[in-house]
């Protein structure tokens, strides 16, 4: 059995049960020593999964001593090249390396302002972090980018992606197309296929390493929990988490109990809080719970490491965004005077409900619930008098059925907001074989419904048309996940969309649409806001154009919807010009809420303009706005990464050839200008089983598995363009091949399993002198690489000389186009060598300990002084009674200890590793 201070960094290989694996990662576990995720290298197991425990299995660290030195006879030392080159890759960036690695590979535009949330979560002791931009400037795209970083720093093997139903596809397809990361999506079709694949009892969470669940569907406690209790996670993404603030609730419960069990926590919301600082401080808490000490009392400076916010008019925003993101059109209220039946019920309305109802002692928000009905529509009002009347009183019960009789003479040809809607759809051109969409919001679904029986038949659509098509809250996820799609697809039919509030939050429809429709109008300015981001967005290329249909009234005092409405309207359109945000006006930051607290003023006799003067000032707007407002710092830190090929096309084609022959014939391997083509094998197809069996199976030609892939970023853009101009599917035939992408890893995989068992390779070379090149990790509890060094040793056995191998293999001519002369060689002499380079490799690490020692320390000890100061604040006496007291110091004390020991995890611990590579040899000079 191994010991607890054994190293495991990932390309490590090991012996267990009598073959040799490669360590893929390694993670400490409570009771069974690290877990081992494991990839057999010896024969028997070659290329098979596994995991260890090194407390249950008897593991050997394979010594680097004893590696035996082979020859090379592959043309231009590719084999051997090859499996350097796939040990740099497979290596991890160590935790004191922060800067970006690959913001440049993905296929998006490269702005610097959507690589800030990977720099300053990257920066942080855990990259745990609230991105908090306004909607539209691409929260998702700056997610896949932190997501792709930590999968590159070994960081990343298991993702857990929590975002509501109706977004689940949009975020996976974003995630595949752009940054090669596959998330199996368990939405209710995937769910009932993993219950019908995997044992009964079995945790599906072990069955998937990355996955993308609802966050409705997740919630379910009773179901989910101690799946999720037996599982940690490398990161975890929740989207629109403002839904999590509500103490108590399933989503917050869901949260809690996600955050300690994963090491990168990301959270995403436009709208971050309700207003509520201490509401705010529990979330904030969920990222760092040392962060705040007092939830009352907490300033931008205890959280600004936690968080970003940038608006559309944020200097590196506007700076960078140019003519991919086009100005927004005006609000334009369109007015329609009310026909005389809308005017017999606003008459009504009027007299009987608004001016009567305090006198009467009867509830005096009700009127206001009718009012709002009736501006939706008279279909709308009926079923709110529908609902009344089931608990009415005498009294009540006769004036409703008044009410509800002037509602019923209403026609569809009554409808004053009904065929100014029609008319405006006309007007821009929504008809039979036009190629113009529109999205129609309404609050309420009955209105929705009947618009959608109405609209078509008045645009002359015939009755069995697929344009028209209708979303609400209560429709299965997968439905709404196939109208998101069918409307973002220029090829299919669908052009006009009614939707509720439904899809105000997260959803895309920018794609093929730039007209937008409030039927119905919320008494909110952030939930308007949130409407028209939908089209308002980075990557919408026409003006977006906004209406709002503006039920008038001659009536006397009516409160039609120049009283509310128009208003809201008309200040969401100003905040977001000047501010950036809506959602800053009112401080209220709740679109519920801002709702509720307009009606009570106006109860109290106050308008819409006095209701926002009389709002409390914005707290949020120095801790929020005010720090990530500013512009930011000028360049983003990067790290070049060591390598042997000019660029990963480079690897990818040698890789091919050193594996399926010079023509790739058991591949069926083409090369057809940027175009890259193969049938998968078995254990490369079961890698991208996380995809959609959908578009899996429209990869399938015959039997095979047919991949197409591309590195030429325009060929990539285009393929997804035209997809997303078919008519059936948003997936492209082509996909776009980044560093992360499953093909590179299991290239890395294969080619560093070609290599023997304990071997390592020589290289006939421009070198004056043998030159042995060993990688040197430090490790901490955790098993994650603090430190990593490159050395290459010369001068043995008596004048040693260590130097970074990338300089020494630039020095040598290490690429594709050196020679191998194929000379037989005696290895003896370079065999006898190896003790000794390994000698003092290690001897120049446990030199240099102390200064990178320093290095990784930095931000563990920031951090504890953070901790100390927090909980010496939080356990200042106060007024709290004495058991309340004793009960928090307890809590505090207990996340004192824990965060403690999370820091001291992190410390550089062990004996180094270390693994000879390769050696450089002269030959005979």
């Amino acid at each position: 059995m191994t010991t607890e201070q054994t190293t495991y960094a990932p390309g490590a290989r090991i012996e267990v049960r009598d073959e040799e694996w490669l360590v893929r990662s390694a993670t400490p576990t409570d009771n069974d020593g690290f877990k081992l995720q494991a990839v057999g290298v010896s024969e028997l197991v070659l290329d098979d999964p596994a995991t260890f425990f090194d407390k249950i299995d008897n593991v050997k660290l394979l010594r680097p001593e004893d590696t035996t030195l082979v020859p090379d006879d592959t043309p231009n030392f590719r084999r051997s090249r090859l499996y350097l080159e796939a040990v740099l890759r497979r290596t991890p960036l160590p935790r004191s390396e922060t800067g970006l690695a690959l913001s440049g590979g993905f296929l998006r535009d490269k702005l610097t302002y959507q690589t800030r949330p990977a720099e300053l979560a990257l920066k942080a002791l855990r990259p745990r972090v609230l991105i908090a931009d306004v909607v539209g400037l691409g929260k998702t795209l700056e997610i896949g980018l932190l997501l792709a970083e930590l999968i590159r720093r070994g960081r990343g093997e298991r993702l857990l992606v929590v975002t509501p139903q109706h977004v689940l596809e949009q975020f996976q397809h974003e995630l595949w197309t752009r940054f090669s990361i596959p998330l199996v999506r368990l939405d209710s079709v995937g769910i009932q296929r993993v219950q019908q694949e995997i044992p009964a009892g079995r945790n599906p969470f072990t069955y998937f390493k990355r996955v993308i669940i609802s966050v409705d569907t997740l919630k379910d406690s009773g179901q989910y929990g101690h799946h999720l209790d037996a599982i940690r996670w490398d990161a975890v993404v929740i989207d629109e988490s403002h839904n999590l603030i509500t103490k108590g609730s399933q989503r917050n419960k869901l949260a809690q109990r996600l955050s300690p069990r994963t090491d990168a926590f990301i959270l995403a919301s436009a709208t971050p809080h309700n207003g509520d600082k201490r509401s705010f401080a529990e979330l904030v808490n969920m990222l760092d719970p040392a962060a705040i000490a007092d939830q009352d009392n907490y300033s931008a400076a205890d959280i600004d490491h936690l968080y970003i916010r940038r608006t559309k008019i944020n200097p590196e925003v506007r700076d960078q965004i140019g003519d991919k993101w086009a100005d927004r059109g005006p609000s334009v209220p369109v007015h329609c005077p009310a026909t005389p039946a809308e005017e017999a019920v606003f008459g009504e309305l009027t007299t009987t409900w608004l001016q009567r109802a305090g006198a009467t002692g009867r509830d005096r928000l009700f009127p206001y619930t009718l009012i709002k009905a009736f501006l939706s529509s008279h279909r709308a009002l009926i079923e709110s008098v529908d609902a009344r009347l089931r608990n009415a009183d005498a009294a009540e019960r006769t004036d409703l059925l008044t009410l509800r009789g002037l509602a019923e003479k209403i026609t569809d040809e009554d409808s004053a907001k009904l065929a100014a809607l029609v008319a405006y759809l006309r007007e821009i051109g929504v008809k039979p074989g036009g190629h113009v969409r529109a999205v129609v919001f309404s609050e309420r679904v009955c209105t929705l419904k009947w618009l959608t029986d109405t609209v078509p038949r008045l645009l002359g659509f015939p009755n069995d048309s697929d344009a028209v098509r209708m979303m609400e809250g209560g429709l299965p996820d997968v439905t709404k996940q196939a109208l998101m799609e069918a409307f973002n697809l220029a090829g299919n039919p669908v052009r006009l969309l009614f939707t509720s509030d439904v899809a105000s939050e997260g959803v895309n429809l920018h794609s093929e649409c730039h007209h937008l429709v409030h039927f119905d109008i919320p008494w909110s300015l952030i939930r308007i806001e949130q409407r028209n981001g939908r089209i308002d967005r980075y990557g919408q290329a026409h003006e977006p154009q906004f209406r709002a249909m503006i039920l008038t009234s001659r009536t006397a005092d009516a409160l039609d919807d120049r009283a509310v409405a128009e208003k809201l309207l008309l200040k969401e359109e100003a905040a977001h010009r000047s501010l950036g945000t809506a959602e800053t006006v009112t401080g209220l930051y709740d679109a519920k809420v801002e709702e509720e607290r307009l009606v009570q003023s106006l109860l109290r006799g106050r308008t819409v303009e006095q209701f926002i003067e009389e709002s409390e000032p914005d707290q949020f707007d120095a801790l929020m706005g005010g720090v990530s407002d500013t512009p930011a710092a000028p360049d983003v830190t990067t790290v070049e990464l060591p390598t042997l090929f000019p660029s990963t096309e480079g690897f990818l084609d040698e890789a091919l050839r050193e594996l399926f022959g010079q023509y790739g014939e058991t591949i069926d391997l083409r090369r057809e200008d940027e175009l890259i083509a193969f049938n998968a094998p078995k254990d490369l197809e079961r890698r991208l089983l996380d995809l959609p069996r959908s578009y899996l199976a429209k990869q399938r030609e015959g039997e095979n598995l047919r991949i197409k892939l591309t590195f030429d970023v325009q060929l990539a853009a285009r393929k997804l363009e035209e997809a997303r101009k078919s008519k059936t599917t948003i997936w492209p035939e082509i996909g776009f091949l980044s560093d992360v992408h499953p093909v590179i890893d299991w290239l890395v995989d294969k080619v560093l399993v070609k290599l023997g068992r304990q071997q390592a390779p020589v290289l006939r070379t421009k070198v004056d002198e043998p030159v042995f090149l060993v990688q040197g990790i430090y490790c901490n509890r955790l098993g994650q690489p603090t430190v990593v060094e490159w050395m290459a040793v010369s001068g043995l056995p008596d004048a040693p000389v260590v130097r970074p191998i990338p300089e020494v293999l630039a020095q040598a001519g290490i690429g594709p186009t050196m020679p191998n002369p194929n000379q037989p060689a005696d290895l003896a002499d370079l065999q006898r060598l190896v003790p000794t380079a390994i000698e003092v490799a290690r001897d120049h690490l446990v030199k240099r300990r102390a200064d990178w020692d320093e290095r990784v320390e930095e931000p563990l000890r920031i951090y504890r002084q953070r901790l100390a100061r927090w909980e010496q604040a939080s356990l200042l006496e106060d007024a709290t009674p004495a058991p309340l007291r004793a009960r928090r110091d307890e809590r505090v004390r207990g996340t004192a200890t824990e965060q403690r020991d999370l820091v001291d995890r992190l410390e550089t611990t062990g004996e180094p590793l270390l693994r000879l590579l390769a050696v450089l040899d002269g030959g005979d000079k």
